[in-house]
């Protein structure tokens, strides 16, 4: 067995969307040495494709020496890189490991990480969210948690000790743009930009619709109703749109499933309007967690053993145990 010093490099990590790729260089702790962002998701390859991104990257930091690749995310979908089946809800920490494709590489195999699937009377998949999910694992003890990940196609997931027990996905991200792009609700120029204050009232305005009963159909065009009726500022329809949606998730995760206190799992702007929403409906606002892709990468590399570690806990850049 090797053992790696500090700072060495151990583990490149990617996380590959369908637009964006994050890649982090890890060492033998966990501790991020570098970070890589590119808009070079599996819809935007350059020439050369998923090589061509791969051998970028590794370029720029000039290993001296290979080290083991673990991928999650769209990279493994039908229209990635290499296709690995799903896996069953509920789905463990250790099957997520043992069930990694293997995409050869110039620069050794690349693992990647399998989605999860639930085949209910309303099926349901998730691929890249599993593995943040993971990185919260084993954090805070091992019961029973929500983890909410906003983004396009939010995901609300139940997680017991180690395992991952049910989820249910919500297009909220990408019903919003398409609202605004494609819909008469985005067609409210405004000539004034507005400020904070009155985004956050328009927002939470919007939110609290929810609470109304009416369904969300019956309430999207209020989004432009409010407007002409002289109760909203054209500049602020998009933050009520948002609100609606944002709410319409919150108010039917929040009692469709089997809910603990949730925390939030994402990028921090967006994880913020989700705490104002939450609040906005009367609960309490989640704690945020941030980005756990990294922590998650770095835990399924050491349940695959594609690390010659002794057991440890992940460390963010600061080296704080997360």
């Amino acid at each position: 067995m090797i053992w790696l010093d500090a700072g060495t490099p151990a583990l490149l990590g990617l996380d590959w969307g369908s637009s964006s790729l994050r890649a982090w260089l890890m060492d033998a702790r966990g501790i991020i040495l570098h970070v890589h962002y590119a808009r070079q998701g599996i819809l935007n390859l350059p020439d050369g494709g998923f090589a061509q991104v791969l051998s970028d990257i590794l370029t720029q930091w000039r290993l001296d020496d290979p080290v083991p690749m673990l991928a999650c995310g769209m990279v493994g979908s039908i229209n990635g890189w290499l296709e690995v089946p799903y896996l069953p809800c509920p789905a463990a920490m250790s099957q997520l490991a043992n069930g990694l494709g293997l995409q050869s590489t110039a620069y050794g195999p690349l693992h990647i990480v399998p989605g999860v699937v639930k085949d209910t009377p309303l099926p349901d998949v998730m691929r890249g969210e599993e593995t943040q999910i993971v990185g919260m694992m084993g954090t805070d003890g091992d019961g029973h948690r929500t983890v909410v990940l906003p983004g396009t196609h939010s995901k609300w997931a139940q997680v017991e000790g180690q395992a991952i027990t049910d989820f249910r996905t919500f297009m909220t991200g990408e019903l919003y743009a398409v609202l605004m792009q494609h819909s008469i609700l985005g067609r409210l120029p405004a000539t004034m930009p507005p400020d904070a204050g009155q985004r956050d009232e328009a927002f939470v305005m919007g939110v609290r619709t929810a609470l109304s009963g009416v369904p969300l159909a019956g309430r999207l065009f209020s989004a432009r109703a409010a407007v002409l009726r002289n109760r909203l500022e054209r500049a602020c329809a998009a933050d009520y749109l948002s609100g609606l949606l944002i709410g319409d998730e919150i108010q039917t995760g929040m009692t469709a499933m089997d809910i603990t206190p949730p925390v939030l799992v994402g990028e921090q702007a967006l994880c913020q309007r989700y705490q104002l929403a939450f609040t906005a409906l009367g609960h309490h606002a989640p704690p945020v967690a941030g980005n756990t892709a990294p922590a998650g990468l770095f835990r399924l590399a050491q349940a695959a053993h594609l690390l010659d570690l002794p057991p440890t806990h992940f460390h963010d850049q600061k080296g704080a145990v997360a």
